[in-house]
């Protein structure tokens, strides 16, 4: 596997063909906040709290650095303006969600994000889609997954797998960047109020 060379915030970087630019950024010690990255899954560019500046060929775009591949003289900015505007948005978005989240409240202190901005849905589910994930790539069982789309879209327990599996296993509570209790409320919501429709996480 050949070696590139980039360029993150003025350090020059050697990362192996096939890495996204975060996990050359972490290889080097470099911070990039994630919200819906976990080092056992697949990348999932969900959150885009990754955002980072990528320039190449004299253009720059913004990129959610999980899913985005290191390419040779790449010049990525983990900060700027327009990136930190965006995270900011973004976090903003999430709190309106859950807005007592340690782990938002941490990032929108360091990025001046308001919690107030937008119109609460405390719903405590940012569509990161950890535990859909974990369930399905990690556990192979499909306990969760995604309920309806657009707007309406959040996450269930599957009833009939959740009941037999869930209480004993509990592993993705923990990997919640919003709330574990909410976890654990909406995996007994699924079992007494099973709902209708659900998505495979195969098409998440």
């Amino acid at each position: 596997m050949s070696e590139i060379l980039l360029q993150i915030d003025g350090i020059e970087v050697k990362a192996k063909e096939g890495m996204s630019i975060l996990e050359a950024a972490q290889s080097a010690g470099i911070y990039i906040p994630t919200l819906c990255h976990h080092e056992k899954l697949q990348p999932y560019g969900a959150c885009r709290i990754c955002t980072v500046e990528a320039e190449t060929g004299g253009r720059t775009n913004l990129v959610a650095a999980c899913v985005s591949p290191v390419q040779p003289n790449l010049v990525v900015r983990t900060r700027s303006e327009k990136v930190d505007k965006t995270r900011k948005i973004l976090l903003e978005q999430f709190l309106a969600h859950a807005p007592d989240a340690p782990a938002l409240q941490d990032l929108a202190q360091e990025y001046g994000a308001d919690k107030d901005r937008f119109e609460k849905e405390s719903s405590f589910c940012i569509l990161c889609g950890l535990c859909v994930r974990y369930c399905a790539e990690v556990k192979k069982k499909n306990a969760v997954g995604f309920v309806d789309r657009g707007a309406r879209r959040e996450i269930s327990f599957i009833p009939e797998i959740a009941s037999k599996e869930c209480w004993k296993c509990k592993e993705c509570f923990p990997l919640c960047p919003t709330s574990y209790l909410q976890a654990a409320y909406h995996l007994t919501e699924a079992l007494v109020f099973p709902s209708p429709s659900f998505e495979p996480a195969s098409e998440g």
